[in-house]
């Protein structure tokens, strides 16, 4: 093991023995003054032991020298000692003296030094450090500054979003009531366009219906029109027939009243007969005519019917053209038969 190793070994035991920092330098300086004959310095002391400030070490470096310099004066003052050693001695010490007090004195200024240097250097880097300290706490505030307005802002917008999300379940909401209604709309529709269909149905079928009544009743009157001409042309065939017996009559008449005035009773007889007749017929054309009249009665009946059928059907209003009778036919009346 090197000599070094063994100092650094014994400084680590010395300091599990001595907790006080004054004192393990004074040991440390013993250890390499007495043990290893090395002269101790600070910048040594320091570097073995590494504890305190860099004046703890001078500070103990100097005690140990007036320590060993009391120490060395009283072996010299040793009555046993011849007086030319006790001058050597004495001389040599104190130049060791010298020498030594001039070293610790040049270190402890150039330390006096240092640690003035490093006492600004540490208050620059104090001041550096209160001033970052200062700035980082106005950082700091500044950042919780920012922060809470941050909180506020979260907080306003977490508001916003349950507020809106309460307005997004109360549109869902009433979308889902919008369409419950539009479904309940639909169906009622739907009932509603069912319904009609129904409706449509019959309606087309009431059409269809009166469209049938009212066939059936053109078709009646179509008939009792034709029944109604037979009859007036059998009557106009009566009365031409009747004429021409008339004429016939008058014929006979005068050539008998030229011919056989004894004549005259039985044509008288034969014309009481024929006014007879005559009287008989016009009984009959009037009752014809009665019965035409009535004939024409069920006709504006039948008319009226057609014309009720076809205002519900709509279909109709042609079909009553056509059941209108001419105007000739109306103002057309039976000749009396007048008997010879």
């Amino acid at each position: 093991m090197s000599a070094e190793n063994e100092i650094l070994a014994e400084v680590e035991a010395l300091k599990g023995r001595f907790t006080d920092t004054k004192a393990l330098y004074r040991e440390v300086c013993t250890l390499l003054f007495f043990r290893y004959g090395i002269t101790p310095t600070t910048n040594k002391l320091y570097q073995y032991v590494r504890k305190g400030t860099m004046s703890t070490p001078a500070e103990a470096l100097a005690k140990f020298w007036d320590e060993l310099r009391s120490k060395a004066r009283i072996e010299i003052d040793h009555p046993d000692l011849p007086g030319g050693i006790k001058v050597v001695a004495a001389e040599a010490i104190a130049e060791i003296w010298r020498q030594a007090t001039a070293g610790a004195r040049g270190e402890l200024l150039a330390l006096r030094v240092e640690s003035q240097a490093d006492r600004e250097s540490a208050h620059q880097a104090r001041a550096q450090a209160e001033q970052a300290a200062a700035q980082s706490q106005a950082v700091v505030e500044q950042l919780r500054g920012e922060m809470k307005a941050a909180h506020e802002s979260m907080s306003q917008v977490r508001n916003e979003l349950e507020a809106e999300r309460r307005a997004h379940a109360g549109s869902m909401a009433r979308l889902q009531e919008l369409q419950t209604q539009l479904e309940e709309a639909r169906a009622q529709q739907q009932r509603l366009q069912e319904a009609f269909s129904a409706d449509l149905a019959k309606a087309r079928e009431a059409v269809d219906t009166a469209d049938r009544r009212a066939a059936v009743a053109e078709k009646r009157a179509l008939l009792e029109i034709e029944q109604e001409r037979q009859a007036r042309a059998k009557a106009d065939k009566l009365a031409e027939a009747l004429r021409a017996q008339v004429t016939q009559g008058e014929a006979r008449e005068r050539q008998a009243a030229l011919e056989h005035a004894e004549g005259m009773a039985r044509l008288q007889a034969q014309l009481d007969v024929a006014h007879a007749a005559h009287q008989a017929l016009q009984q009959a054309a009037e009752a014809q005519d009665r019965e035409l009249r009535t004939m024409r009665d069920q006709l504006l009946t039948s008319q009226q019917e057609a014309t009720r059928y076809r205002t519900e059907a709509r279909t109709v209003q042609s079909v009553l053209d056509r059941l209108t009778p001419p105007a000739s036919m109306a103002s057309r009346a039976p000749k009396r038969k007048v008997s010879s």
